[in-house]
């Protein structure tokens, strides 16, 4: 991934408070961690420009890195306008996958026309432990569809999550990262110089970070 978009990507999400910064403040995650970030990129999709450029970014990335690519897969819930703009971009079949099996009907956890063996490429908007990107790259193999790998707009970069992907032999891409956050938080004046030396002791230990 070239560091241009990289940063690009990184410099629109703070444009638009989808990533909110505040070391004073910490945010609380589910996990009960503290968290001096707070990442929502579906703020994304009411920027017509931002929008644009992520979707294309996403297209061009999964093409060269999975050129085999034949259906794109949309995370539930944030992944899936995302990855309905990029197989439309792509001139793809789309499918979702819900969190957990719909209650009534046919009680279906992938939602779309599912083929077995089809060369599928998820889509998710953000990566952190890598636990709920797995579990649908897990709902689709076991419905014998074939996982060629996850393409999101952000990570963390967690250790957690880059071994839980290797353990389960799933090829990750992501078009901006923390490090490339951080520089353009810094560039744009965003933080200090105080809050970048806690915001880079939270990445290196999240579950221990008390700000």
């Amino acid at each position: 991934m070239s560091k241009s978009v990289a940063n690009q990507v990184a410099a629109y999400l703070l444009e638009i408070e989808a990533i909110k910064l505040s070391v004073k403040k910490p945010f609380s995650w589910a996990s009960g961690w503290k968290s001096p970030i707070y990442c929502d990129n579906r703020l994304s999709l009411s920027y017509p420009k931002i929008r644009t450029y992520i979707k294309e970014q996403l297209a061009q990335h999964i093409k060269a890195t999975f050129p085999e690519v034949e259906a794109i897969a949309g995370v539930a819930t944030a992944g899936i306008p995302q990855g309905a703009l990029v197989a439309e971009a792509l001139n793809l079949p789309f499918i979702y996958i819900r969190s957990k099996p719909k209650g009534h009907g046919m009680t279906n956890m992938i939602e779309g026309k599912v083929v077995k063996k089809q060369k599928t490429v998820l889509v998710e908007d953000l990566i952190s432990t890598g636990g709920s990107s797995l579990k649908a790259a897990d709902a689709l193999k076991e419905a014998n569809v074939t996982v060629l790998g996850m393409a999101s707009i952000f990570t963390y970069g967690f250790d957690i999550a880059k071994n839980n992907f290797k353990k389960a032999n799933v090829k990750v891409l992501t078009l901006s990262n923390y490090a490339a956050m951080l520089e353009e938080a810094v560039a744009n004046k965003y933080i200090s110089s105080n809050d970048l030396i806690s915001l880079k002791a939270w990445r290196v230990d999240p579950a221990q970070w008390k700000g």
